[in-house]
């Protein structure tokens, strides 16, 4: 065992201050890269949502795939520590090459601003990735175990702590990156032409982890080595199918049971090996249910994003975007883990409570099902607001008049009358076989029927101009607009056709008494210009629309006034989002009070309960919770068609509480051991039948010698 004295600091080893910023780094490194992939993704290579969400997917689950290879590789061939230092190095060139891989005149021969050579970027961004969740996933097992094996006997105490602030360093280390990167997308870099500076933003998580890996190798001198002690997964999966076989063969009543189904590999396998993997096996057997938390705690960014884009994110002066309510869990995470770790544990202790590792556990859960529970409840809430839209077999028509004159139009059952450039309050919902007649009629005119198909699950704008003027558009708008932007569409009185430019939008060619499909903008006020034939006189005002809020559509309807200048009429089409955001904090702290002491928990229990060979191999194991947790989440959300999104929340909340307390059952009937002492044991013992053996063979000693 090749090992050097750990200096110390405030009774901590110091070379523990490496690992920790080396954490940080890779960290950092890892989700700036992530919070940038999809919008790379869709942007950049132009794969379109469903594509960019499987391979983003696909990815995440690899990271916590590969693991077990960096598991097997630390524990039976290279040590911990080469492990690391290897893995790092191809995780570096990995981050490079997908930096490499964004940037724009790499195959920009023409220098036109796009990509002429795509095929070479996908190629280079799938490799850089693929080099990624080898490095990221292989060394995972590793740091964390690395950190432990740091620690002297009888500093469990410190230790536990380490595991806290370990999980600090990781969540500070995201929550910067994910505030960071996106800010250095948005700048504007190239050569040749100017873009979204990729290569920037996926540069400097590149450089974070050369920085990580060289904080690493300097703390070379100072960390205690263990020797890797041969390929010990091999051995444990062959000595568990012997014992298996071998149970198998004396099955009938001759044979004695034995105490535990392992023991029957004992012709084969020593007491010790049998031993340890007996630690592991149980360990093991208790992540049977673990996955579940991970299912409820990943939708943090799928579900809840999405739910976060139906509401307000106006909050005092911020204005947050739906994806932005992710940090609200690092935030959390940095304030709650020292929170938790220097009052509330001391607290609990006092009152005389043994709250042990798998207790912790288990209100983890507690607290992630309870944090659904509320999701359902603002899920309730944001429904109330939303607008109904037609089922399969309803048609939804609003009538706006965009004339000069009063009319009435008669529907199946109900007449409604307008006065000039006004609309319906609401859209009016009918059986779609019994809309047989609609008739058009206005002061001292004859009645003109309507006669054109409406499609059923849509919603319709019927637009009047006088009696016998009308046109029916299709909406196309059947959801809430995603991401909370806001949908507006332009209606032209004019005579003749115009373009309209707003942002950076362009509506082509709007014909006269007609509207524009909907174009969707982010919150904010928005100028426009029309361009047309016939000049607008240029002393007519700038055109602007009201401040835009989250999730909203409107119809602006451009009239001309006496004077030859545009004028502008703002009809609601679907209101604005009105539950805040900031509903959803109670959710997001009771998910990252259940992470604090679930995964915080998990990580130092899968340690401390771990053979000295074998650290790697169970930290490898309590990753793949999180991979078959991701795996879980496609599976429901695929199989189980919810109409209600509530009711996928509650029934994630009941699967939990279910694994909850079959947990905690299976957490009764385990109990703790001290691989160490355990080990020490064995080692006595055989230190015993050494000396038994060098008595044995010495010759006895006569009298007469004497």
């Amino acid at each position: 065992m090749g090992m050097s004295k750990s200096k110390g600091c405030f009774g901590y080893p110091l070379s523990i201050f490496f690992i920790v910023v080396n954490e940080f780094c890779e960290r950092f490194s890892y989700y700036g890269m992530r919070a940038l992939l999809i919008l790379y993704f869709r942007r950049f290579i132009g794969w379109d949502d469903n594509l960019s969400t499987a391979i983003y997917h696909t990815f995440v689950a690899l990271c916590y795939l590969t693991p077990i290879l960096g598991a097997l590789i630390a524990d039976s061939w290279l040590g911990k520590f080469k492990t690391i230092v290897s893995l790092s190095i191809v995780y570096t060139i990995g981050q490079a090459v997908i930096a490499v891989s964004s940037i724009n005149d790499l195959t920009d021969f023409d220098h036109d601003g796009s990509p002429d050579n795509l095929p070479v970027h996908v190629a280079l961004s799938m490799i850089g990735l693929a080099l990624i969740a080898l490095g990221t996933g292989g060394i995972k097992p590793c740091v964390s175990a690395f950190g432990g094996d740091q620690f002297e006997e009888g500093q469990e105490s410190q230790r536990n702590r380490f595991f806290s602030i370990f999980y600090l360093a990781i969540n500070a280390g995201s929550l910067l990156s994910t505030i960071i990167t996106p800010m250095l997308r948005v700048q504007q870099c190239g050569i040749h032409s100017k873009q979204a500076c990729y290569p920037l933003a996926f540069g400097v998580p590149a450089a974070l982890m050369a920085v990580a890996l060289i904080v690493f190798v300097i703390g070379s001198g100072m960390y205690k080595k263990f020797q890797p002690q041969g390929n010990i997964m091999g051995k444990v999966v062959k000595c568990i199918g012997f014992a298996v076989k071998n149970r198998f063969r004396h099955r009938s009543k001759e044979f004695p049971k034995r105490e535990h189904w392992l023991d029957w590999a004992k012709e084969k396998y020593d007491e010790r090996l049998i031993s340890q993997i007996k630690m592991v096996t149980r360990v093991m057997f208790l992540y049977i249910p673990l996955p579940m938390f991970w299912a409820l705690f990943d939708q943090q960014g799928s579900r809840w994003t999405l739910q976060a884009t139906a509401m307000s994110g106006k909050i005092g002066l911020l204005e947050l975007q739906p994806d932005q309510m992710q940090t609200v869990n690092a935030i959390l995470i940095v304030i709650m883990v020292p929170i938790v770790d220097a009052v509330i544990y001391p607290l609990i202790a006092k009152c005389g409570f043994n709250f042990t590792s798998l207790k912790k556990m288990t209100v983890g859960m507690f607290l992630a099902s309870m944090a659904f529970v509320v999701a359902a409840i603002v899920q309730v809430e944001i429904d109330k607001t939303l607008p109904v839209f037609p089922q399969q077999n309803e048609v939804q028509i609003k009538v706006l008049n965009i004339g000069n004159d009063n009319v009435t139009v008669y529907f199946p059952g109900k007449a409604v009358t307008l006065s000039q450039m006004s609309q319906t309050d609401q859209f009016m919902t009918f059986d779609g076989d019994n809309l047989t007649s609609i008739n058009i009629s206005s002061i001292g005119l004859p009645i003109v029927p309507v006669t054109p198909k409406f499609e059923q699950g849509h919603r319709h704008t019927l637009l009047v101009w006088a009696p016998s003027s009308y046109r029916v558009i299709k909406d196309g708008l059947n959801q809430k607009p995603e991401k909370g932007e806001n949908g507006i569409r332009f209606i032209n009185t004019f005579d003749e056709s115009f373009n309209i430019t707003m942002g950076e939008k362009v509506y082509v060619n709007v014909t006269s008494h007609n509207a524009s499909e909907y174009q969707f903008f982010p919150l904010g006020a928005k100028n426009f210009t029309i361009s047309s034939t016939q000049q607008i006189p240029p002393q007519c005002k700038k055109n602007s629309n009201n401040n835009l809020e989250f999730g909203s559509a409107y119809t602006y309807v451009i009239r001309k006034k006496s004077d030859g200048c545009p004028e502008l009429h703002i009809f609601e089409d679907i209101a604005p989002n009105t539950v805040n955001m900031a509903l959803q904090v109670p959710q997001y702290f009771l998910l990252t009070c259940g992470e604090v002491v679930f995964s915080v928990t998990g990580l130092e229990f899968s340690y401390s309960q771990a053979p000295s060979n074998m650290k790697s191999v169970l930290q490898a194991g309590w990753l793949l919770t999180v991979a078959v947790g991701n795996i879980i989440v496609l599976i429901v959300a695929g199989a189980g068609q919810f109409s209600e999104q509530w009711a996928e929340y509650i029934l994630f909340a009941a699967l939990l509480l279910v694994v909850c307390v079959i947990f905690a059952i299976m957490a009764r009937f385990y109990t703790y051991v001290n691989p160490a002492e355990i080990e020490a044991s064995f080692d006595n013992d055989e230190k015993k039948k050494n000396l038994e053996n060098i008595y044995s063979t010495m010759p006895p000693v006569s009298q007469t010698q004497m």
